[in-house]
């Protein structure tokens, strides 16, 4: 162990390979189709609107019914 050479190597050599693998891992990506994204965008902003619309009522809700048990009180 003591008797190996560490061979380091220099600053362009290692931005050199990370650009290597990088684009070897984005080969390796599999990529959804336009129809896929539209789909799922769809999807995503109808959830979206959804919870806004669950939100907005319980929040309506909650301050009715602080109004009510402060006109009580």
């Amino acid at each position: 162990m003591a008797n190996e050479k560490v061979q380091k190597r220099g600053f362009f050599s290692k931005v050199k390979q990370f650009f290597r693998n990088y684009k070897s891992e984005i080969k390796k990506i599999t990529w959804s189709s336009k129809t896929d994204v539209v789909k799922n965008t769809a999807v995503v902003l109808v959830v979206m609107v959804a919870a806004a619309i669950v939100i907005a009522l319980l929040d309506f809700g909650a301050s009715t019914l602080i109004d009510l048990l402060g006109k009580i009180a």
